[in-house]
């Protein structure tokens, strides 16, 4: 909803802006279906040559974020934790007891109750992955943790290319307007018999293509790759909690107070209280019971 209000208040501003002062939209509207097939088509295309088929329907989904925002909410990060807390006190309890949950965490009667959770499969494989690797004796938290951080940092790379694709766009938007601007000129000089008001129409026509690429530049394609940054390393934070938790595990805290460490390493915003942790965690041994 965000997403939407921002880019009917930049359409507003700048064209009402331009209105306002004077301006008049027809020149604009007449040269814009050219100007748009130019510089949308030469940046569509250099897009398609610089990323493969996967890259292009993974920044093409990404575009998404920009209206959805963060996929974990503070429900989500509570739930972790709860989710974390009972897998570490039955594999402390029941060694053998943990190995049907972690091997098959779709069938399993615990993950099975944080189903958004289970639907991540990363995050699924993330805990699963480090709990069968301590099962197995590779449970030095210092080894476990350089190799997690190794598995996010790859993660968080491949996440973040749609960004850095759409960012690439915006930063050849203004040049490819410059380029359609050109041809508007090399247009208008093949009309220089004509009067001035026919040659000022081809020159304000031909100057729209460089307000395009300047415009969708910084007004839209940039912000779009930046807010994909953005909710890209606000969800970044879910995963590293469980490294964190998981760390705590191989450190051997309390389960309490590996969960706390969890809680502590959540963001601000979504951060539950203790109490409410408490409380949520009672529930949880209640239904064990």
């Amino acid at each position: 909803m965000v997403g939407i209000i921002g880019i009917v208040t930049i359409f507003v501003m700048v064209f009402g802006g331009y209105l306002a002062a004077g301006g008049k939209m027809g020149i604009i509207l007449k040269a814009l279906p050219f100007e748009m097939t130019m510089i949308l088509g030469a940046a569509i295309g250099a897009f398609l040559i610089s990323n493969s088929m996967a890259e292009v329907k993974h920044t093409i989904k990404d575009l998404g974020k920009v209206f959805k925002g963060p996929k974990w909410a503070q429900q989500d990060y509570q739930d972790l934790l709860c989710l974390l807390f009972e897998l570490i006190r039955l594999a402390r309890q029941n060694p053998v007891a943990i190995e049907e949950h972690i091997e098959d965490p779709e069938a399993s009667s615990i993950f099975s109750r944080y189903p958004k959770i289970v639907a991540d499969k990363e995050a699924t494989a993330l805990i699963c992955d480090t709990m069968r690797s301590a099962s197995m004796n590779y449970d030095d938290p210092h080894q476990v943790e350089e190799v997690l951080e190794k598995r996010m940092d790859a993660n968080m790379h491949h996440a973040m290319h749609s960004s850095h694709a759409l960012q690439t766009v915006a930063d050849g938007l203004p040049a490819l307007g410059i380029v359609a601007a050109v041809l508007g000129v090399i247009k208008t000089m093949a009309s220089i018999d004509q009067p001035p008001e026919v040659l000022g129409k081809l020159i304000g026509g031909a100057l729209v293509g460089t307000f395009l690429g300047v415009f969708l530049a910084y007004g839209l394609v940039g912000p779009f790759a930046g807010k994909v940054k953005a909710v890209v390393e606000e969800d970044a934070h879910f995963y590293q909690l469980i490294r964190e938790v998981l760390v705590a595990n191989l450190h051997n805290h309390s389960t309490n107070i590996c969960i706390e460490v969890g809680r502590q390493n959540t963001p601000s915003h979504f951060r539950p209280s203790f109490s409410e942790l408490e409380e949520a965690i009672k529930s949880v041994k209640q239904n064990a019971a």
